[in-house]
């Protein structure tokens, strides 16, 4: 069974908030449970997921609801939630794109309050039904096998909401500073745009733009809590798989790649830097050891980037480093043509392998890691005979290099 490349378009142009979100994407086929696991990770035993029918001027849609079942605390330091979430043992995917959520939002306050990020007290945004917003979407996406974003532009609304730092016009100052370089419009009345959904917006898709060319395989319809007439209080998301490259031809892109000298910085923060620039969309980060002036060691950081995020990708390093300086140069990318294959292993359990080729002819077969890991610390195995396994499994099912793709593989 091939499990393709997905990706997902999310049309916000009726605005988005986090609820909206969740529940465009649960309706789209995530399922609530393992959503809800990956939030109990984070938030132990604080919210429960409701889900119900409802419609918005007259258009169905799903409304996820978050109940609380313990006391809140309404104040929240970013390096408390930051730390929830690095020790929720989390599928790498998902820790990674909610830790550069919350890093956009503490980017964001800090300089709309003038504070450090390390210091951003989170009000509204630091709930636990925000946090589980948060980690819930990006469990979704996982749980969907989503792995590229793209997103509509955004209508914020216009008027005046009340907040804890007072009453503020709309859009609110937090959400014009997540909206920078992100295509924007009014949209109508009262806040369509909230902090958390325009963070996961901009944290997680990699371009803004209208529905992309998609062989379409899921839709769902997430609601607002308010139903206004005449415009859908809704998120809508559609999910399928990309056009491929015509056979016997490999995939040509523009890219930059993006690079600083950096020798100060903590070596502990490196791993959380290079994992916030994947998650923000660059297609690939990586250090290469260096020596610079007067002896001092240090490291080159190169971040390969689509065009249309090099900037938003610098930005990331300027904030996540301690650089003064970011070098780019124009490069052309070639890749493979790719697809995946589901492999059974232990217990009858399947595990996805990524196979590279050429006109079908395959050029290399490798587990994925992530999903290798996950599957074995849940059935408390060693990830080294897991992955022995599923490399025998690919064997087996004849993914090796110079042979062809199995039938019904494209």
């Amino acid at each position: 069974m091939t499990a393709p490349h997905r990706e997902a378009w999310l049309d916000v142009t009726s605005g988005v908030a986090g609820d909206m979100l969740l529940g465009a994407l649960i309706d789209a086929g995530a399922a609530p449970e393992a959503v809800q696991h990956a939030i109990d990770a984070v938030i132990p035993g604080a919210v429960r997921l409701t889900r119900s029918a409802v419609t918005r001027a007259g258009l169905r849609a799903t409304r996820v609801g978050i109940e609380p079942l313990a006391e809140d605390h309404p104040h929240r330091t970013w390096r408390a939630i930051r730390g929830r979430i690095e020790e929720a043992g989390l599928p790498g995917r998902v820790g990674d794109r909610a830790l550069a959520v919350f890093g956009r939002l503490a980017a964001a306050e800090a300089r709309v309050h003038g504070v450090p990020v390390e210091e951003v007290h989170f009000h509204e945004v630091g709930a636990w039904d925000s946090i589980a917003d948060v980690v819930g979407v990006c469990a979704a996406l996982h749980e969907l096998g989503i792995d590229g974003i793209t997103a509509s532009p955004a209508a914020l609304g216009s008027g005046r909401v009340r907040t804890a730092h007072g009453d503020l016009p709309v859009p609110v100052p937090a959400v014009l500073e997540l909206a920078a370089g992100w295509e924007v419009v009014g949209g109508g009345a009262g806040e369509l745009a909230t902090p958390t959904g325009m963070a996961l917006v901009t944290a997680l898709a990699t371009e803004c733009g209208e529905l992309p060319r998609l062989r379409a395989e899921a839709t769902g319809v997430g609601a607002g809590t308010r139903d206004t007439p005449g415009r859908p209080n809704v998120v809508r998301v559609v999910i399928g798989s990309p056009a491929v490259a015509a056979a016997g031809t490999d995939e040509e892109t523009s890219a930059a790649v993006l690079e600083a000298n950096v020798d100060d910085l903590d070596p502990r923060l490196w791993p959380g830097v290079l994992a916030s620039l994947l998650a923000a969309g660059a297609s690939d980060a990586w250090l290469v050891p260096i020596l610079m002036k007067k002896g001092r060691p240090a490291h080159t950081l190169r971040v390969l980037a689509p065009r249309q995020r090099a900037d938003a990708l610098r930005d990331l390093i300027f904030r996540e480093t301690s650089t003064i300086g970011v070098r780019e140069s124009a490069v052309r990318k070639t890749a493979l043509q790719r697809t995946w294959v589901r492999v059974t292993v232990a217990d009858g359990a399947e595990l996805p392998v990524k196979v590279a080729h050429r006109g079908g002819v395959i050029v290399r077969a490798t587990p994925e890691f992530d999903d290798v890991a996950t599957l074995a610390a849940d059935r408390g195995l060693p990830t080294s005979t897991l992955l022995d396994a599923a490399i025998a499994a690919a064997v087996t099912a004849g993914l090796v290099p110079g042979a062809t793709l199995p039938g019904g593989v494209s």
